[in-house]
């Protein structure tokens, strides 16, 4: 399996409450969130990663090139516009069903491995890891079918569930890409969005809490998540 991460964007709200740390190397229970969605990537059972990172923070590139990593890396440095625009650039290493993360979303590793594993038996045109827990100023929203096929996705609706951060797709998903640019779409959601209504097959998996981290207390919090799932960890040995 392939995976693809998004890492790219600039961190501006982190920026504003004063964390200067290059978003990606901000480090939640010691270790960078770069390394993290790396290293989640390849407990999932990635074994080629493609991962694009701006062009502006050089400190981002340089971590990356100095580590030794067990897999295949492709490394992008590109700045962009956007989520969408970021995920396009990575499009060309993407030629098989992948997984998809944003180098944001903290969960546990588990969480993510036991979705890839669900994606896998669905064999459709995608799956979203999707989440009853909503801590986002702009949650993603997404409406379901009986079988969690998913009917709509968008900002302005209420349903049950929001995305989590972390995706399985097919490259089917890149025929779009032309159209999509056509269009002037300009983020990752409306990307998924424009898949629902083109009749792609995506369907929904439930996980727990994933935590979204683009403010400073955010940081806190992903480590406490981390910390209970440990525990609870511990206690099911």
């Amino acid at each position: 399996m392939k995976a693809g991460i998004i890492a790219a964007g600039v961190g501006q709200r982190l920026k504003k409450e004063g964390i200067s740390t290059p978003k990606p190397l901000i480090e939640v229970a010691g270790k960078p969130l770069i390394r993290r969605a790396i290293e989640a990537a390849i407990y999932a059972g990635a074994s080629y990663i493609a991962c694009i990172v701006n062009d502006i923070e050089k400190e981002v590139e340089q971590y990356i090139r100095k580590e030794t990593w067990p897999v295949a890396l492709k490394l992008v440095v590109k700045t962009t516009s956007n989520s969408m625009e970021s995920l396009f650039n990575i499009a060309p290493f993407l030629d098989e069903p992948f997984l998809l993360l944003t180098v944001d979303a903290i969960y546990p590793l588990d969480t993510l491995r036991d979705f890839v594993n669900k994606a896998k038996l669905l064999d459709k045109d995608g799956a979203l890891a999707i989440t009853r827990y909503v801590d986002d100023e702009r949650p993603l929203w997404v409406r379901l079918e009986d079988d969690y096929r998913i009917t709509e996705i968008g900002s302005d609706i209420k349903a049950d569930y929001i995305t989590a951060g972390f995706y399985y797709f097919k490259p089917t998903i890149f025929q779009l890409i032309d159209e999509a640019k056509k269009m002037n779409l300009n983020a990752l959601r409306q990307f998924l969005s424009f898949l629902v209504k083109n009749g792609y097959k995506l369907y929904g998996i439930p996980v727990s809490k994933v935590i979204d981290l683009d403010h400073a207390e955010d940081i806190k919090k992903a480590e406490i998540l981390l910390k209970e799932f440990q525990i609870e960890s511990i206690r099911d040995i």
